[in-house]
């Protein structure tokens, strides 16, 4: 039997001979999110274990979501260790107590008017409840993986310290009406000011309202996700919370504002929203974009999560609306957290109490007479 030549796929591999040749980084596998929270602690801490564990904590979360708000948190943690002249992987309890505290008072960074582009200054508001609760949760996620990853184990030091409390009813995204909508999806249709830039503003917001998506998850779209399957145009996407793949249907207004888009795009790219170099569409853009439109509309300026909000707010508000229905099309796995999403929830119109009223008004009328 003639032997396999060295190239041959087949050929029988030495196991030592091929460790010894194969330098492969597992650290090269890491989604953004890790990668760029490890360059920005190694420029801080060099060959410290910090940057590598980090990363290595936030690659071990499932959602990209979840990697890019714990990787903002753990920044924020990081930055208080270190100007109280700790280590972070060494802060104990009565620090990370005093991290609570400094979180209620500390103004946010914000950009310098007029400054040097990149030049922040801490003048900004207070963090939120919301933001001093995804700091803390980072800090003690970190500190759990890092007990997990120890021969010795690690004592988290977020254990015993209190959280802020988050109603779990209330959201503070303001939401535009139906009509309200329709008068932006025309804005952006017509009246973008950037005309090159009308087809793809206006097909971004019909999907990502008629699809019921996030930002993100719309971002990371590829052209090659799109579909279709028993009848329904669908787009494929990888869902931003919890992992796995979600299966949209396209409504067929969105669809062929989207063909629309991508018939007329000069750029060949593989994102579904590309530049107009063909590169990945960022979040910041689309928030620029967004609260353009909203001020040529006439309208509230807000940011591209509202969207969502707004279509499940008005999807529980049809006369047939099938509140499991719903819930599935947000790819929510609670039903309280669609709940949270519905804004007529707080409206006196929608009161029952009215139709109750009506018919016994009806009965107690028949009884008078």
């Amino acid at each position: 039997m003639r032997p396999a030549p060295a190239g041959d796929a087949l050929a029988p591999r030495d196991a030592r001979g091929t460790l010894a040749t194969v330098h492969r980084d597992p650290r090269d596998q890491w989604p953004e999110h890790a990668r760029r929270l490890h360059d920005h602690l190694v420029g801080l801490y060099g060959d410290d274990p910090l940057p590598t564990l980090a990363a290595s904590w936030i690659a071990h979360q499932r959602s990209v979501n979840t990697m890019k708000s714990y990787a903002r948190g753990f920044k924020v943690f990081e930055e208080f260790a270190r100007e109280h002249g700790a280590h972070p992987m060494a802060v104990k309890f009565t620090l990370a107590d005093g991290f609570r505290l400094w979180l209620e008072t500390t103004p946010q960074w914000v950009r310098t008017k007029g400054g040097r582009p990149g030049e922040m200054t801490r003048t900004g508001k207070p963090y939120s409840d919301a933001s001093r609760a995804n700091s803390l949760s980072a800090a003690s996620s970190f500190f759990r993986f890092l007990d997990k990853v120890s021969d010795d184990g690690v004592k988290n030091p977020f254990d015993a310290v209190q959280r802020p409390y988050i109603n779990p009813d209330f959201s503070s995204t303001p939401g535009y009406t139906e009509q309200e909508w329709g008068k932006l999806l025309v804005t952006a249709r017509d009246e973008h000011r950037v005309a090159a830039y009308r087809k793809r503003t206006y097909a971004l917001l019909l999907v990502l309202y008629t699809c019921c998506l996030r930002i993100d998850a719309l971002l990371n779209a590829r052209v090659e996700d799109l579909g279709y399957d028993k009848g329904h145009h669908v787009l494929l996407l990888e869902k931003v919370k919890g992992g796995g793949r979600a299966k949209k249907p396209v409504p067929l207004a969105a669809w062929d504002a989207l063909q629309d888009y991508l018939d007329d795009r000069d750029a060949e790219s593989v994102w579904l929203f590309c530049t107009a170099s063909g590169g990945q569409l960022d979040e910041p853009a689309v928030w620029r974009t967004l609260q353009s439109i909203a001020a040529r509309a006439g309208l509230p300026k807000r940011g591209p999560h509202g969207t969502k909000v707004d279509a499940i707010t008005h999807a529980l508000a049809k006369p047939d609306a099938r509140p499991d229905k719903v819930q599935r099309w947000a790819d929510h796995r609670d039903s309280r957290t669609t709940q949270r999403y519905n804004q007529r929830k707080e409206l006196l119109d929608d009161s029952p109490g009215y139709g109750l009223a009506a018919d016994v008004a009806g009965v107690l009328a028949h009884d008078v007479d």
